[in-house]
């Protein structure tokens, strides 16, 4: 017990003299969950065992979405900004926990979503009507292309990672690009408000969630044309997710404080939960990674807490507090 003491004071003594002094975190384990608290614009590192933050890395001011390199040892931070647009990305080491790089972005305001897809990070930039190609090895932005479309907010890969989509919110629409050769851009009409986003694990639907109409959008992919709509009565869709199986998809409310469960094939909704105020982000975890568990997480913003999800059932579990505004989640493990 006495050394115990001696050693807290110390390490008080320590940071008196001290003030800038870093206190370690925990070691970033592997699964990791990444958690964006935007309000504190901080990267959480949660191990998701414990449900205890091990790390916080600072980012630039409220970022919104985080991808992760294939090997599990780079984060990547879209720092959209809250009064003033931002204009910078943040790529941070998940081992050292600490931003390495703070990417300029110049005049693409507004960076909001990512996909890393073959060793290179693509983002959208919202201001700028485009999406944008960094390059990790080398620490520069490589390639842009311009999307036309106003408010250009999300952006996913195929499987085969040979064709984007990207949600348009300002514009109503969806943009399927082919992303080798003459990079060809179909701009498909879908729902007002296209803000939530998801391809099926089969590939053969792409789906969007309109956040001001309550509408879901169907796309087929290959023939690049919207196929069907359906109304699921949200107030403010946010997000779209399928489930591992691709029999359901869950849709968060952040007006309505719900997660909406959809039944894939029928087009109908079969499950609503209250799950707190301000539902944002949600996170689907491959379930090998997951020792075999099939769990989600979303971030319910207005509680500062994540809401950790039962898939088999689609019930909430538990919870895990994060930080102020928690949004953007990713899944990191270490190759």
């Amino acid at each position: 017990m006495r050394s115990r003491i001696a050693l807290t004071c110390c390490t008080l003594f320590a940071a008196a003299i001290f003030p800038e002094a870093q206190v370690f975190a925990a070691a970033t384990p592997s699964p990791a969950l990444l958690v964006l608290d935007k309000e504190d614009s901080s990267l959480a590192i949660v191990d998701p065992g414990t449900k205890a933050v091990v790390g916080r890395v600072p980012t630039g001011d409220a970022p919104h979405e985080v991808a992760v390199s294939d090997d599990g040892k780079l984060a990547f931070v879209s720092n959209y900004g809250a009064k003033t647009a931002g204009h910078t990305l943040s790529v941070i080491d998940l081992e050292a926990q600490k931003e390495i790089h703070r990417v300029d972005l110049g005049p693409m305001g507004r960076p909001h979503g990512l996909a890393y897809s073959n060793g290179k990070l693509y983002f959208t930039a919202e201001l700028a009507k485009l999406i944008g190609r960094y390059d990790p090895a080398a620490n520069r932005v490589d390639w842009l292309l311009g999307t036309g479309q106003n408010s250009t907010h999300m952006i996913l890969f195929n499987r085969s990672g040979d064709e984007a989509f990207t949600s348009n919110i300002g514009s109503n629409t969806v943009t399927a690009i082919a992303m080798s050769g003459n990079w060809d851009e179909t701009v498909i009409p879908v729902g007002k408000g296209p803000e939530g986003i998801d391809i099926s694990p089969d590939g053969n639907e792409v789906w969007s969630a309109s956040s001001r109409d309550g509408g879901i959008s169907i796309i087929d992919p290959a023939a690049r044309t919207l196929k069907q709509t359906f109304n699921i009565g949200t107030k403010r869709s946010n997000r779209v997710k399928f489930t591992q199986d691709g029999r359901r998809a869950l849709v968060s409310d952040l007006a309505g404080n719900e997660l909406v469960v959809v039944d894939v094939a029928k087009r109908e909704v079969i499950k609503r939960l209250n799950i707190g105020k301000q539902p944002e982000g949600i996170l689907i975890v491959p379930a090998v990674s997951a020792g075999g568990e099939a769990r989600g997480y979303v971030a319910v913003a207005g509680d500062d807490r994540i809401a950790i999800l039962d898939l088999a059932t689609v019930e909430v579990t538990g919870q895990i507090a994060t930080g102020h505004g928690p949004d953007g989640m990713a899944w990191a493990v270490r190759k």
